[in-house]
């Protein structure tokens, strides 16, 4: 790989013909390097007009976003139950040092402890208070580390999380994701940093790893790998040493079936109308389908799951163009694809899915805004499948799976669209005249 000094992207009217290499003073940067990196600005920051808007825009949805919760918290629904009677519940085991054991809800890693066990940092407050205020917290941190990084990916995630209504203020996603977009933007100058948080992320919901994936060869990715490595195994080390049954999260996460919301469910709720004779019953925490063919189905979820994987290590390998974007692109085409491929998806996966799609329009070389822009409407089509009509899936009325096939119809489509504009941008040959500049990674690369 050919090693380039540090350089400042020259400004669109200075840089040179497509096809010649640039200028740095005397020095001449060969052309066709095995790897290519292709830097350039963000999309712009917003200017005062615009913060004050984007302010003014959080502001209002999140208000809405609350005062719906407090409607919901009232009447005890599900959508807020999980946080003051599932998530009290763990927080009351974890306070005495033990994991949840043979509890078949309990299906996280390890760092998830710290989610749960954070709103006891704010004593003065009730559990479901502190969680919500630590959630919101973190939807403020995503939204003003975005506006830093590109106004656009910032509206994105403003105008996209309420589609969820007062979804996301109830799971503990939101903070997952504030580590992984706040990963994923380090990574441009800060790979260490970036890889650091990474492996935190995993720890807690082990997607996060995956902003890793699009780093460029060299010294960016060495930092990025082993920073998460690093922290990773310290996190899991000491949870290890102040807990019991560390582990016990395992037997519960590979004993899962075949959840109604997922890809697989969305073909057995086809199946039962065709005569198929299976049921929907409550397990593991979440509806699955029981009967025939049902493990079948979700052996066939792994099997595409393994197949998506060897598709992004092949990815990997050929992958020769990188520009700023790619990380965020990379990220964003693994999370949809092991999305669509799993078993199980959960309405608040859509919020992993709104944070990383809004961190790819940062970047003006991004290939993902088709992408983003299927994943708008699938959020909406998640809100009205739960908590608006669920009663409708669950029952497999038409309209019940009118609404599952569309959505997981959009999501396989922008995890189809996603992989094969990443892979045309950076592991094909791109003609002389559509050749980006060959300009210097921030990191030395």
């Amino acid at each position: 790989m050919t090693t380039h000094r540090t350089a400042q992207p020259a400004p669109d009217s200075a840089r040179p013909a497509p096809g010649s290499p640039p200028d740095h003073g005397s020095a001449r940067v060969p052309t066709l390097p095995s790897t290519r990196t292709s830097l350039g600005p963000a999309t712009p920051r917003p200017r005062p007009a615009q913060a004050t808007a984007l302010g003014a825009v959080w502001a209002a949805t999140r208000i809405a976003m609350l005062l719906l919760l407090i409607v919901d918290r009232l009447g005890d629904s599900g959508v807020a139950g999980e946080v003051h009677t599932l998530y009290r519940s763990w927080y009351e085991q974890l306070s005495q040092g033990a994991f949840p054991l043979d509890d078949v809800t309990w299906q996280y890693p390890p760092g998830a402890a710290l989610v749960f066990l954070s709103p006891g940092t704010l004593p003065w407050l009730t559990y479901f208070q502190a969680f919500v205020a630590l959630t919101l917290l973190a939807d403020a941190v995503v939204t003003l580390a975005l506006a830093r990084a590109g106004v656009q990916g910032a509206w994105m995630w403003v105008c996209g999380l309420p589609l969820l209504l007062h979804l996301p203020f109830a799971r503990y996603d939101v903070l997952v994701t504030a580590i992984a977009v706040v990963a994923l933007l380090a990574m441009r100058g800060r790979p260490r940093l970036g890889g650091a948080l990474a492996g935190l992320g995993a720890m807690i919901k082990v997607w996060p790893l995956l902003t890793v994936l699009g780093t460029p060869r060299g010294r960016t990715t060495r930092a990025a790998w082993l920073s998460a490595a690093a922290s990773a195994a310290a996190l899991f080390a000491a949870l290890t040493l102040g807990f019991t049954h560390t582990l016990d999260f395992l037997r519960q996460q590979g004993a899962r079936g075949v959840q109604i919301e997922s890809l697989g469910g969305t073909a057995l709720q086809l199946a039962r109308k065709a005569g198929w004779a299976g049921k929907v019953s409550y397990q593991y925490g979440a509806f699955e389908f029981t009967g025939p063919y049902v493990s079948s189905v979700a052996r066939l979820s792994l099997l595409l799951t393994a197949v998506a994987l060897g598709w992004l290590l092949l990815w990997r390998v050929r992958a020769r163009h990188w520009t700023t974007a790619t990380p965020f692109d990379a990220s964003l085409a693994a999370v949809l694809i092991f999305t669509v491929t799993s078993r199980v998806i959960s309405p608040q996966y859509m919020v992993w899915l709104l944070g990383l799609a809004a961190v790819c329009l940062t970047s003006r070389h991004t290939t993902q805004r088709p992408v983003a822009l299927l994943l708008l409407p699938a959020a909406a089509l998640s809100t009205l499948a739960y908590p608006l009509l669920y009663q409708d899936v669950l029952d497999g009325t038409p309209l019940g799976v009118l609404l599952m096939v569309v959505r997981n119809g959009l999501l396989v489509t922008a995890a189809a669209l996603s992989c094969r504009r990443l892979w045309t941008a950076t592991a094909t040959r791109p003609s002389v005249a559509g050749r980006a500049p060959v300009l210097t990674s921030p990191s030395g690369d």
